[in-house]
This record gives C-alpha cells, sequence and structure tokens, in this order.
C-alpha cells in the first residue's frame, strides 16, 4: 500500500530536499507541498494524505505551528499521522505533541533529517498507527533525569531501558533486538513498568502511551 504524505516547510530547499528523499521510496508518494500553517491544513482536506511531515515553526508566527497542526489533525483528521521535524531537542516541545496522545505521531531533529533510514522509518511507523520520539531527544530526557519523588525511580536500569525504547516508538520485538534479550523477557519488563507506574488497570491499548507519557512528563520537572 502507498503512503500519502504531505510536506510543510517554509524554506524551499529542505522542503524540496524532503519531497526528494521521501519521493524516492517506492511506498510513499509526496500528494501535497506546502509551507505555512493554513496551507498545511488546506492540503489535508483536499489531497488527503496518510502521513504529514512538517515543521515544528511556519508562517504565520513562526511559533508552534507544527504542534498546533498536529492538534487540530488529531480532533478533525484522527486518522493522519504526524511527523515533526524541530530543532528543539527540549522536552516540553515532544512532550506537548504527545499530550493527547502517541499514537501516530513522530518528533525528530531537524539536523538529523538526512538521515534517510529514520525519516522514512518515521513516516512508516506513524502510518501503521505507531509513534517515534528522535533517539538523540529520548537520551536527553534520560540524561535530564532528576532525583526526586518520581514513580520513574522505582524502575530498574533495564526498566528504564525498555521504557526509554518504548518512548522512541519500539513494539516488543524491536526492543528485545536492541537490548539483546527475548521478547518473552522484554514482556515481563513491560508489564512490570505498567505495575509500578501505577496503569495496569489501564486497557492495554492505552498503556504504552500512558507510560511513554509518564516517561515524557516526568523529565519536564
Amino acid at each position: 500500500m502507498t503512503i500519502r504524505v504531505a510536506v510543510a516547510e517554509d524554506n524551499l530547499l529542505v522542503r524540496e530536499g524532503l519531497e526528494r528523499l521521501l519521493g524516492l521510496q517506492s511506498d510513499l508518494e509526496v500528494v501535497a507541498s506546502c509551507a505555512d500553517f493554513d496551507a498545511l491544513l488546506g492540503a489535508v482536506d483536499s489531497a488527503h494524505p496518510d502521513v504529514v511531515v512538517t515543521d515544528i515553526r511556519m508562517p504565520p508566527e513562526h511559533s508552534d505551528e507544527g504542534i498546533r497542526a498536529a492538534r487540530d489533525l488529531r480532533a478533525n483528521h484522527p486518522d493522519v499521522g504526524v511527523v515533526i521535524l524541530s530543532q528543539f531537542s527540549e522536552p516540553s516541545y515532544a512532550l506537548a505533541l504527545l499530550e493527547e496522545g502517541s499514537e501516530r505521531r513522530a518528533y525528530l531533529l531537524k539536523d538529523r533529517i538526512d538521515d534517510v533510514d529514520q525519516l522514512v522509518g518515521a513516516v512508516r511507523a506513524v502510518a501503521a498507527g505507531g509513534s517515534v520520539v528522535d533517539p538523540k531527544v529520548v537520551e536527553a530526557l534520560v540524561t535530564a533525569r532528576r532525583a526526586g519523588d518520581s514513580p520513574l525511580d522505582e524502575l530498574t536500569p533495564r526498566e528504564t531501558d525498555v521504557l526509554r525504547a518504548m518512548a522512541e516508538g519500539k513494539n516488543n520485538a524491536a526492543i528485545a533486538e536492541k537490548l539483546v534479550i527475548a521478547e518473552r523477557s522484554v514482556e515481563k519488563y513491560v508489564h512490570t513498568i505498567f505495575a509500578k507506574l501505577g496503569i495496569a488497570w489501564e486497557p492495554s491499548i492505552n498503556r504504552r502511551v500512558m507510560a511513554v507519557l509518564v516517561y515524557l512528563g516526568e523529565q519536564e520537572h
């Protein structure tokens, strides 16, 4: 199945570069290209993309248009995925993107979009309903952890590694491969994480989202 992609970026050279990178993939089709917030929302209505790849800041205000577009799409086009390209590794921006759920959302750093595998992988993951947070951002969140009364303090180092990988959007099989452990072990770690974070009672479909949000939210404090 071909994934329809809309690109939103006010820098012409970056926008054209994104179009070329994405257009080289046999399973991706760039169906719209625009340079500002209003044009992006209009393109979603007219071109019906599966995924939007957007800059975090665009005209008219150059503030957080990408985040606001993601919120608008969550409300009005919930099946459309969003990949945010950002120059900010601060946790507040990733948290703002994911605060209404991490499904079909990705947050990548702009200075790494020349990594074709990461960009294309994020588009594919988001189209499939998953989530991705740039590993560099996740690493910054982990490094920024401070001692205090946090449910994350109850996690063992291995459980923290598993939760970090979950925040990167990896499924259990991918986590097992990354950490070189059995997938059954990953499942046990995930269930333990849910219990320690106090979300074991949640419907299973929401647990991973909530765990990631707890993880990201705690980094803010």
